[in-house]
């Protein structure tokens, strides 16, 4: 006779520290990659391959395009996968090497011109996404299927984006170490960089499948048993998806926080270089003392969000994102200890970007289900893996535009750096402050009308147990 709290769906169920660990282990690589191309894609586009900034924060928004069709479909088909690992796991076991592969080669300069490399590294980055999706988006997608325990959800995801920031963390301290070896090398030194990132991203894609394969087919084995067959068109899950009030709360939060993270993420290397006078090791640093924050701050946050609850927490976090914000715009030339702090703070909020929309969403996808009868994880996390997507390429997209309107100049591999006009200074600054500043108030307002508290939770668990109980005694 099984106990209730082993069960898949009891409320009292605890995970083991394995499955947690071998889950958070499937974020490293999505981590890896998206915060290298966050953080260098941009510069490496203006000052290695010499392209217009205007061309490179056009690439990846380019891809988008088909990242809004391919994201929700590789949801859907995820959901409705059969086979003996479940319907996560095959994509994560079949996509991984691909997406190591793609993502090297964006780190790659052929001997194009402008327009050349443009459409290369638009082909490239459209492969790359496709696969980054097939591995990522099925990935999140475990979440509800491991628990569905209000704190322990955030708790799971504490572990996640432990791996997640540390991934980030592990990337930049790489890139601190080869840069360096091949300095004065820069096309050598991005390709090497890229090569290794790709290998390391790779590995933990079989750890991660390895350590939650045992729960997901329980929970898979109990989800046929319970849930209803009737399989619905894509157009009438996206209706049906978007007519959830409190899925567009989240979306919407999450939009901005990721706008957000990656507009920063993405001047800072020229905030750094061209309004602070440093070099390419210290913006490094500048992000790493926002990622190492951040990983800290995650677990903090988790033990907080059990007694206040997470919209409370999201408040915290972005208060004090948002003063750095401030502090960052006013910050001048040689205030170094200052720019430190304020990438501390800064790290205080966007932990809570990590942690606080991704533990909502299985949330809205039983409230989904009690509407529905159908679990379709698949659609909800695929727009979520759309928007940190389409964060990423706005953020590069803008600060490329924006340099670019403002008189920046770009310059080759191995040029020394050219002295930017004050109407370039001028628009990193606005950057690097009240842009992302505007945005996390817009997420901070949608934060406060979400309608999901943990006690509204814990009556759409009750009433989804009795409709699971009542259909396992239809089928005696």
């Amino acid at each position: 006779m099984n106990n209730s709290a082993d069960q898949p769906g009891a409320k009292s169920e605890k995970l083991s520290f394995s499955t947690k660990l071998a889950y958070g282990a499937g974020d490293l690589g999505p981590a890896i990659t998206a915060n290298i191309l966050g953080v260098f894609l941009l510069i490496f586009f203006t000052n290695v391959a010499n392209l217009k900034p205007g061309i490179a924060g056009s690439i990846l928004l380019v891809s988008k395009i088909w990242d809004a069709i391919n994201d929700p479909i590789v949801g859907m088909m995820s959901d409705r996968t059969r086979s003996r690992w479940g319907r996560r796991h095959p994509w994560m076991l079949f996509g991984a090497i691909p997406f190591g592969i793609f993502f090297f080669l964006q780190w790659i300069v052929p001997d194009l011109d402008q327009w050349g490399l443009f459409w290369y590294y638009v082909a490239i980055s459209i492969i790359f996404n496709s696969f980054y999706t097939a591995v990522n988006l099925p990935y999140t997608a475990l979440t509800p299927e491991l628990t569905q325990d209000y704190d322990e959800r955030t708790s799971l995801n504490s572990y996640r984006f432990a791996f997640s920031i540390g991934g980030s963390i592990l990337s930049l301290v790489l890139a601190l170490v080869i840069l360096g070896a091949f300095k004065g090398d820069p096309i050598k030194q991005y390709w090497v960089l890229g090569a290794v990132c790709a290998v390391i991203s790779v590995l933990p894609l079989y750890w991660c499948v390895w350590g939650t394969r045992k729960r997901v087919q329980e929970t898979e084995r109990q989800r046929q048993v319970v849930t209803a067959e009737e399989t619905l068109p894509y157009l009438e899950q996206l209706k049906i998806a978007f007519s959830n009030k409190p899925f567009l709360y989240v979306i919407g939060i999450y939009l901005c926080s990721w706008l957000a993270v990656q507009n920063t993420v993405s001047v800072i290397p020229y905030f750094v270089k061209n309004w602070m006078g440093l070099d390419d090791s210290d913006f490094t640093k500048v992000v790493i003392a926002v990622q190492v924050t951040a990983l800290i701050m995650l677990f903090v946050w988790s033990g907080v969000s059990k007694r206040v609850g997470k919209k409370a927490v999201y408040f915290m976090g972005m208060a004090v994102w948002i003063i750095a914000e401030i502090g960052l715009f006013t910050l001048r030339p040689g205030q170094i200890g200052w720019m430190y702090t304020l990438a501390v703070l800064a790290g205080f909020g966007v932990s809570t970007a990590y942690l606080i929309p991704w533990s909502m969403i299985p949330d809205v996808i039983e409230l989904d289900e009690l509407q529905t009868g159908q679990r379709r994880e698949g659609v909800f996390y695929g727009f979520m893996v759309l928007l940190q997507k389409v964060a990423l390429a706005l953020g590069l997209f803008l600060v490329g535009w924006v340099l670019q309107q403002s008189g920046f100049v770009e310059s080759g591999a191995g040029q020394p750096s050219p002295v930017q006009p004050e109407s370039a200074l001028w628009a990193i600054r606005v950057l690097v402050g009240p842009a992302p500043l505007v945005v996390l108030l817009i997420g901070l307002v949608l934060a406060y009308f979400y309608p999901i508290t943990k006690e509204i939770h814990a009556e759409i668990l009750l009433k989804l147990q009795e409709r699971k109980q009542a259909r396992s005694e239809e089928h005696l």
